[in-house]
């Protein structure tokens, strides 16, 4: 499938950055190719995103017309879905007021850093009180509406609003070595900006400020390529928020930050990944620091695809407590080679909070 594969990131790239695709070596592409192109850009994630890129085709090097329109209702149930989430967003952020207003992680806000941000694949809602009694109060609030929230073995908080899942996370950065923590903690004193995004009823929806933006991103791929698996949805993200944010951020302060984090030579081979496979411009980087090549992080995201959901292009089954538990630890324990050396401290710390967060459940 490496043809496919190829003509893929061509896709992805033209469609991430609204271009013409660079390369057209690699078309047209047989009936068959399409089909298990599009099926990779749905395992994937960014099944709106290629679609754009599928755009910029000349009509002759286009797919059937049966599987473009196929493509098309998919992007058709992605931008409802988007509109959906902000319409929840807006509810939930009216309902908790002006002066409970948690931050935003990842999704909805950093969808606004896309052209079109509606055929972004939307996850669920990740928020993050920096406030214990304001979290307490906003769960109090859902709770009178009669909606069950539960507590998740990483001490996330979980529920179901109008068919939307919600987490309020307990942390803001997905760093687990205690220093390190410890020490980042002190950086939220920047907390937020208030961003208002479209379709969300009127509030305003807070995100993290540009520096905890990128280290939020950065370190919640780290953390699931360490473990069962990442994306390109979530690649793709941090490529338009490095776009997006671009001198906003202090190039030396994010280098000196990623060095006391532990990540330095993390951060080189994400650098590279986001250049030579997304198209990013290097001078849209945190800072000018990168691997020679990308391909021990390819190798990752084509093994299992959004998440690590998709082993060997199987759909894999859901699973809960201890099971779903062993089966993040062993992915952690096959990846040992590529952890040890681009994370260390990080894996070790990670991997200790996985079993004690099973205890606490």
């Amino acid at each position: 499938m490496e043809r496919e594969k190829s003509a893929l990131l061509v896709l992805l790239r033209a469609g991430l950055w609204e271009k013409e695709p660079e390369d057209l070596s690699g078309f047209p592409l047989s009936n068959d190719s399409w089909l298990k192109l599009f099926q990779m850009a749905r395992r994937q994630s960014v099944t709106g995103i290629v679609y754009r890129g599928v755009c910029q085709l000349p009509e002759e090097l286009m797919p059937s017309q049966g599987l473009l329109m196929q493509w098309t209702v998919a992007v058709d149930r992605i931008e409802k879905r988007n509109r959906k989430m902000n319409g929840v967003l807006g509810e939930l952020y009216g309902m908790w007021g002006a002066e409970n207003r948690p931050l935003l992680l990842k999704g909805q806000g950093v969808a606004s850093f896309y052209e079109a941000p509606l055929v972004r694949e939307c996850g669920d809602i990740d928020l993050y009180f920096s406030e214990k009694d304001k979290e307490k109060q906003a769960v109090e609030a859902i709770v009178r509406q009669g909606v069950e929230v539960r507590k998740c073995p990483d001490q996330s908080l979980f529920c179901l609003w109008k068919g939307i899942e919600i987490e309020i996370h307990p942390r803001l950065i997905d760093i687990y070595n205690p220093c390190a923590y410890r020490w980042l903690q002190q950086l939220e004193e920047k907390n937020g900006r208030p961003v208002s995004l479209k379709d969300t009823g009127g509030p305003e929806i807070e995100v993290p400020s540009p520096m905890l933006n990128l280290l939020l991103l950065d370190t919640h791929i780290l953390k699931h390529a360490l473990g069962r698996g990442i994306g390109l949805r979530q690649l793709c993200d941090m490529a338009r928020a490095c776009y997006g944010l671009h001198g906003k951020v202090d190039a030396e302060a994010m280098k000196q930050i990623s060095h006391r984090l532990g990540i330095r030579k993390w951060n080189k081979l994400l650098h590279a990944f986001l250049v030579d496979n997304l198209g990013l411009d290097s001078k849209y980087l945190p800072y000018a620091e990168r691997e020679k090549n990308a391909e021990p992080l390819l190798e990752i995201v084509w093994k299992g695809g959004n998440f690590g959901m998709y082993p060997e292009g199987k759909t894999q089954e859901p699973m809960n407590g201890w099971r779903g538990k062993m089966a993040t630890l062993r992915a952690f324990l096959k990846n040992l080679r590529f952890s040890g050396y681009y994370a260390p401290k990080e894996t070790g710390w990670l991997m200790w909070n996985l079993v004690v967060g099973q205890f606490k459940k």
